[in-house]
């Protein structure tokens, strides 16, 4: 569709510059000859109401040569011509216009009058149409710049949800591998505790499903699994786990990743009150302030043990979730205090939760 008539607006502000091209043209004639305001008027304003739909034709020739198909002295060869051809059509107009109008009384000699300007007439054709065709290549220019910008962005959002759906596919697998091995040593062991741990671990998968469609999910829900997930671990380790939670009812709300939380717990299990032979303690801390959520996860751990080896899932999942869902609005800490090992984010607190 022609830019021009895409929008009311823009054909109104075109007329809106054509009229003040018709005034500057009939200045110009009362300048050069010997016509009136009055009749310079008459005939200055319907040519340039003319000549503006006939320089419309211009947007369809600049679309078919564009700078980057043709070369330079090949596309002002074609416009140079085709406002030759525009000036003509123009110039017969304004004659035929000056004509008709001497035959009335009140513009009477008009034509006679007029036959001087006819080389004003031309050439000023040529310079409009000229005007119009760099107009058009400058409107050409910026769509292609805004569908450019576009795609990018759509390429930017198609890589970072599947950037997401990556990451987040990795969670799940990653505690099922570790729930399965506990499971294993357990069936030898303490069959009737690793009978418990499959139930509770099924209850786990449960709720998680269909959380891969989700971008989030509010954080009521995902301290819900939290607490499914630590019931699974506490068959192993009983009272070795002590949960501690301290939660603003504000934060319950907000949305956040799905299991963006659950591998923080994770990781205070496996890599802290696994060491640790009498347990240790896992403290949550969960807070809103001026539209921001600060949790504080925070376990008790043996810093002389000798260090796992890890997969590298846990932490830097985290940290590349926010990173990927948040930008620099999110931050992840990670800090060690004595025998406390401490991870601390902010994420902003968003008003509802968007759909995947």
């Amino acid at each position: 569709m022609h830019p021009i008539f895409s929008e009311f607006r823009r054909l109104a502000m075109y007329l809106v510059v054509w009229l003040f091209i018709g005034l500057l043209l009939a200045y110009l004639l009362t300048v050069s000859h010997d016509i009136s305001p009055r009749d310079a008027l008459v005939l200055a304003l319907p040519l340039c109401l003319f000549y503006s739909f006939l320089c419309l034709s211009a947007w369809y020739s600049c679309r078919g040569r564009l700078p980057d198909k043709f070369t330079m002295g090949r596309l002002l060869a074609t416009h140079i011509t085709t406002g030759f051809f525009a000036a003509i059509i123009w110039t017969f107009a304004a004659a035929g216009l000056a004509h008709g109008l001497s035959k009335t009384t009140m513009f009477a000699g008009l034509s006679q009058r007029f036959r001087p300007e006819i080389p004003l007439i031309f050439c000023t054709g040529i310079l409009l149409y000229l005007l119009s065709v760099a107009f058009y290549y400058i409107v050409i220019s910026f769509e292609a710049s805004r569908d450019a910008e576009a795609r990018v962005m759509k390429a930017s959002v198609l890589a970072r949800d599947a950037e997401l759906k990556a990451l987040k596919a990795q969670v799940n697998p990653h505690f099922l591998f570790n729930s399965l091995n506990s499971i294993s040593a357990l069936t030898s062991s303490d069959p009737a505790k690793a009978r418990e741990m499959c139930i509770l671990l099924g209850d786990f998968l449960r709720r998680t499903l269909g959380l891969g469609e989700k971008a989030a999910i509010p954080l009521d829900e995902e301290l819900s699994l939290i607490r499914a997930f630590l019931a699974v671990e506490k068959v192993r380790f009983g009272a070795r786990i002590q949960m501690e939670e301290d939660i603003d009812q504000d934060a319950l709300s907000v949305p956040v990743p799905p299991l963006l939380l659950q591998p923080l717990v994770e990781n205070a299990v496996v890599h802290g009150i696994a060491n640790l032979v009498e347990g240790g303690y896992i403290r949550l801390g969960i807070h809103t302030r001026d539209g921001i959520v600060s949790i504080d996860v925070a376990n008790s751990f043996d810093p002389d043990a000798p260090a796992k080896r890890r997969s590298g899932v846990g932490l830097a999942n985290v940290r590349q979730r926010l990173q990927t869902r948040y930008g620099n609005l999110a931050s992840f800490a990670v800090k060690t205090e004595g025998d406390c090992f401490r991870v601390a984010l902010t994420l902003p607190a968003e008003v509802e939760v968007q759909p995947a």
